[in-house]
C-alpha cells in the first residue's frame, strides 16, 4: 500500500484536500495520513489516521510512518492573513525550517514525490504588466508589503526542492496559488497585521441580508476565480501523474469580471424578491486583472477545471449549510 502524508491537514485548504483524497484514491491501494499541529479527533472520526506534529521540531517527525511513503504533501505554512504582529522569524521557523524538516523526512523515507503549495506572490513583479500569468515565468518578487518576506521564505523552499530533486531524485510538484475560494466560518483576515473583512465573504453576507453591495473601481477588471475543489483535483492528479514534476499554476483559465462576480453572488445568495442593489463606486480602489495559464497542468496532470464561477457559488452555498469542517477549525 502506498502512503500519502499530508502536512497542514488541519488548515483551510488542507482539510478540503485531505477529505478529497479519501474519496479520490482507492483505499486498497493508498492510505491517506493527515498531519497537523492541532489536538483533534476530527480525522479519526472520519476514518483517517492523524498525527499531531509541530514541523518546527525535528524530533516530532520520528512518530510518522517510515515505510511505504509514496507522496508527501506540504500544505503547512504561516500566512500573512493570520499574522497579528509582524514577526519575520516566525516565517523562517515555519516556512523554511519546518518545510526543510518535511523535505528531509521525504528524503529519508524514500518518498517518490513532494507536492508544495507556493504563493502566487512570487509572481508579483508581473502584476499589472502581464494579464496572463504563465508557469514558465520565473519568480519575480515584490520586496515591499506584508507579503514580501512571506514570499521570500516560500521561494527559498521552491529552490530547495529543486536541490532535492537534482541531488536525491525526489520529484517536486510546485503549485502557484492565487486566492483560493472556499467556505469557512472565518469572516476576517489580517492585512499588514490589521484585521480586515474577507471581501467575498462580506459581499455574500450582504447578499444574504438583501443589503446593497458596493462595486469598487473598474467593473470590467477580472480575475481567475479558483474554487478549492479544483485545487484538490489538480493536486490529487499530480500524486498519480507519470511525470517528474514541475511548476503548475492553479486556476481555471477563465476571466471573471468584478461585475460578474457580484451579479453571481446576488443571484445565488440574495432572498427571492429582495435582491441586493449594486452601488457603483468608480472612485474606489480596483484590483489587478489576471488569468492563469494552466496548459501544462492539463497536459501533464490530466487536470480539467470542474467549477466555473456559478458552479463554485452553488457548491459554496451547500458547504455553508453543511459546515463539515467547522468543528476542526473551531477556536479554543
Amino acid at each position: 500500500m502506498k502512503r500519502i502524508i499530508i502536512f497542514g491537514a488541519t488548515g483551510n485548504t488542507g482539510a478540503y484536500f485531505t477529505d478529497y483524497c479519501k474519496t479520490f484514491f482507492n483505499a486498497q491501494d493508498y492510505e491517506i495520513i493527515a498531519v497537523g499541529r492541532k489536538t483533534t479527533t476530527f480525522f479519526a472520526n472520519h476514518g483517517i489516521r492523524y498525527y499531531q506534529v509541530d514541523i518546527r521540531r525535528e524530533e516530532d517527525f520520528a512518530q510518522l510512518p517510515q515505510k511505504d511513503v509514496y507522496a508527501v504533501v506540504n500544505m503547512a505554512g504561516l500566512l500573512p492573513a493570520y499574522l497579528r504582529k509582524y514577526d519575520p522569524f516566525a516565517y523562517v521557523d515555519t516556512n523554511i525550517t519546518g518545510a526543510l524538516h518535511i523535505m528531509e523526512y521525504a528524503r529519508s523515507v524514500g518518498a517518490d514525490r513532494v507536492l508544495y503549495t507556493q504563493t502566487w506572490a512570487e509572481m508579483a513583479g508581473y502584476w499589472g504588466k502581464e494579464e496572463v500569468l504563465r508557469p514558465s515565468m520565473r519568480h519575480s518578487l515584490c520586496y515591499t508589503g506584508d507579503h514580501a518576506f512571506y514570499a521570500i521564505t516560500k521561494s527559498m523552499i521552491v529552490d530547495t526542492m529543486e536541490h532535492y530533486h537534482q541531488e536525491y531524485g525526489v520529484k517536486n510538484f510546485i503549485f502557484r496559488l492565487p486566492n483560493i475560494y472556499f467556505y469557512s466560518p472565518e469572516r476576517t483576515y489580517y492585512v499588514d497585521c490589521i484585521k480586515r473583512p474577507i471581501a467575498y465573504r462580506y459581499m455574500i453576507d450582504r447578499a444574504i441580508a438583501g443589503q446593497d453591495i458596493e462595486l469598487w473601481g473598474d467593473p470590467e477588471a477580472f480575475k481567475d476565480i479558483v474554487y478549492v475543489k479544483d485545487l484538490c483535483q489538480m493536486m490529487a492528479k499530480a500524486i498519480i501523474a507519470p511525470v517528474d514534476g514541475g511548476t503548475y499554476n492553479v486556476g481555471t483559465g477563465i476571466k471573471t469580471t468584478l461585475r460578474q462576480q457580484i451579479d453571481g453572488i446576488i443571484q445565488i445568495f440574495s432572498p427571492k424578491g429582495q435582491p441586493s442593489r449594486i452601488i457603483p463606486c468608480p472612485e474606489k480602489a480596483s484590483f489587478t486583472s489576471f488569468v492563469m495559464d494552466i496548459d501544462n497542468a492539463k497536459k501533464d496532470l490530466g487536470y480539467s477545471p470542474q467549477y466555473d464561477y456559478m458552479t463554485y457559488l452553488r457548491d459554496y452555498k451547500e458547504e455553508m449549510k453543511r459546515k463539515r469542517f467547522d468543528s476542526l477549525w473551531a477556536k479554543k
